[in-house]
């Protein structure tokens, strides 16, 4: 095989109790790569469509700086080319940096036959993201390689665990068309916490997870709630307390910023009040005149797809006259 072209989807970091630890896998948003193997050894981004401010350059895009992590830890005798069709925007806060960093080292494993397990793939897209954020986190990117929800238990040494999804959840994100990035984002977070926040977060993380594993929607809408980092960041996006207010006020389980932000997310069981949520949250911004894009999502329990194909015709050949002869 000398191309591949895959899959790469957005995702929701942190669900407002999980900081830097939890993330999920959306379903429908995404972008698509296209990488390829090339005679001369290394990393060639040869393309970016759909985002102009995304660079070329190896040491600042982030895909090959995730790409270039991984062949420093493989002696192979070529390099690879990447074309990037990006449908998430930069700055959005739903895992734009993470598609390119997860998606070149997965696509990448597969072209040379999967060397790498998911926690070494995970590894490597964490420099990407260090690029982008100024932190090597790793929760947009894990649930990228391991599908669905993910908790990162740590990063020092890898340890990601895939939690259970109760049946017809779904996430509802509006994106205010206004950049935020997350470099900025992060720097503007306090770096002490007082017992008091960091004892209700441990909590509502909990019992998060515990809501996952019983099905217990009630605990988890009481589990929703981030005491640490909301009010900190909700002062960068127009009309986050009101648009939150207008999720939960229509069924929403829980509300919060995704990720870094300006993004805004609901988490909702079924489709159809998921729907109903975004119409809601929709209200708030055409009041204010500010643009936006919505989207309604079921969880992706699978991460990151394979679309297609191509293999070297001269090997292919050879192979078909040894099963021929």
């Amino acid at each position: 095989m000398n191309e591949i072209k895959i899959f790469s989807p957005a995702s929701v970091a942190n669900i407002s109790c999980g900081f830097d630890v939890l993330g999920v896998c959306l379903n429908n948003i995404g972008d698509e790569m296209v990488i390829r193997k090339t005679k001369k050894k290394g990393i060639v981004i040869s393309k970016v469509h759909g985002d102009m401010d995304i660079p070329l350059d190896n040491k600042k895009n982030v895909a090959a700086i995730s790409a270039s992590s991984l062949l420093n830890k493989i002696s192979i005798n070529h390099g690879f080319e990447i074309e990037i069709f990006k449908g998430i925007k930069s700055g959005s806060g739903i895992g734009s940096s993470a598609a390119s960093s997860a998606g070149s080292v997965f696509g990448i494993n597969k072209l040379i036959e999967k060397p790498f397990s998911k926690n070494e793939l995970i590894k490597f897209a964490m420099e990407g993201e260090k690029k982008a954020s100024g932190t090597a986190h790793a929760d947009n990117v894990a649930p990228l390689i391991c599908g669905g929800i993910t908790l990162i238990r740590s990063t020092t040494e890898i340890d990601v665990i895939n939690l259970p999804i109760p049946d017809k959840l779904f996430l509802t994100i509006i994106h205010p068309k206004i950049k935020l990035k997350t470099s900025d984002s992060r720097s503007i977070l306090k770096h002490k916490v007082s017992l008091k926040k960091t004892i209700d977060q441990m909590a509502n993380l909990g019992g998060f997870i515990s809501g996952l594993y019983t099905n217990d929607f009630n605990l988890i809408k009481r589990s929703l709630k981030d005491v640490i980092v909301e009010p900190t960041r909700s002062i960068l996006i127009p009309e986050f307390y009101k648009i939150k207010k207008s999720a939960i006020d229509n069924g929403a389980l829980g509300s919060g910023i995704a990720g870094s932000g300006p993004s805004i997310y609901a988490m909702v069981k079924g489709e159809k009040k998921a729907r109903k949520v975004g119409e809601a949250m929709s209200e708030i911004l055409i009041k204010i005149g500010l643009e936006f894009n919505l989207h309604v999502s079921e969880i992706n329990r699978n991460g990151i797809k394979v679309l297609s194909k191509k293999w070297n015709l001269k090997v292919l050949t050879i192979i078909q006259k040894k099963l021929i002869f």
